[in-house]
């Protein structure tokens, strides 16, 4: 298991900033750092990402791998940019040269799905998936892909989690999220859509001495059938932090009480939230489960384990 003292995590995009000179845009990216390996989680929407990794003296260029937890465009949006930026290193000259092989990125085979939103009462769908290309990101960026449906093992003590099943009864797909039959982004008087599964859904889980720690993309499948899948997948009960997306926005009185209840029984130590929590969810998982547990987690926002 991973000594927590060789463990950072730095988010790089969410809704809000915590510090002066970085920029809040809706979506989530979070650069994992443990014991020298380097994992990008997500890209969040536009360019967020790199300005806030720039800001922060991040260099891009030093990560190993990406991963995806969903097709969004909320979180990955920002993934050419990135690419872009990690290909370009400083060499002996100190002028920037291009990086050389591949980069890859860890995903569900269904992030290029024909993902659209559409809210109760708009008679308007609109296209909320990856805006680019497989083919483009490969042969102009450099992305090679690994798709999986079963989790992908990254280091010996560091998961992506693969599909996580819903095995309550209080966490739901929200009722927004939809597929377009026969694919594209674009829509005529004759498309069709039908409810997403959002089989994507992805989390990262760590094993380390203190527990695990979980880190949240959207958790679309709910974040209390997402900590059930981490302690199935990697043997260990002990959950020591999650922090992430927590998808509580549109949350019921009863899956919010459910939720916070399922929290303290499995013994959480800290809960992070961010991007698609909500301020309400956020307040009530405060007050439900204690300043010493709960905190906000914004981009700027680095979190150690001395």
């Amino acid at each position: 298991m991973l000594n927590p003292a060789k463990l950072r995590l730095v988010t790089l995009s969410e809704n809000t900033a915590k510090w002066l000179w970085l920029l809040g845009e809706w979506g989530w990216s979070i650069l994992i750092e443990a014991d020298g390996f380097k994992l990008l989680f997500d890209t969040g929407l536009g360019s967020s990402t790199v300005y806030n990794a720039d800001a922060m003296a991040v260099d891009l260029s030093t990560v190993d791998k990406i991963a995806l937890s969903h097709g969004h465009v909320d979180h990955t949006g920002g993934l050419r940019g990135v690419l872009e930026r990690m290909r370009l290193t400083v060499g002996r000259s100190n002028f920037l040269e291009k990086r050389h092989g591949e980069i890859e990125i860890i995903a569900h085979p269904e992030i290029w799905g024909p993902k659209f939103i559409n809210h109760p009462g708009d008679p308007e769908y609109d296209f909320r998936g990856i805006p680019f290309q497989k083919i483009e990101l490969e042969e102009r960026q450099g992305a090679r892909f690994i798709e999986s449906r079963q989790p992908v093992w990254i280091t010996d003590d560091m998961v992506w989690s693969g599909e996580i099943p819903m095995l309550n009864d209080y966490e739901k797909i929200v009722d927004i999220c939809y597929l377009k039959e026969g694919g594209g982004r674009y829509v005529d008087g004759d498309a069709k859509f039908i409810p997403d599964p959002i089989n994507d859904d992805a989390a990262i889980y760590i094993k380390t001495e203190l527990g695990l720690i979980i880190v949240l993309g959207c958790a679309h499948h709910g974040t209390i059938n997402t900590i059930h899948h981490a302690q199935k997948i990697t043997g260990m009960d002990e959950v020591h932090m999650i922090v992430g997306g927590t998808h509580l926005l549109k949350a019921s009185d009863y899956q919010m009480e459910s939720t916070i209840r399922e929290l303290k029984r499995i013994g959480v130590h800290k809960v992070g939230v961010s991007h698609c929590t909500g301020l309400e969810s956020s307040v009530r998982l405060a007050v439900g489960l204690g300043m010493d547990v709960f905190f906000f987690n914004n981009a700027g926002n680095v979190i150690t384990f001395p």
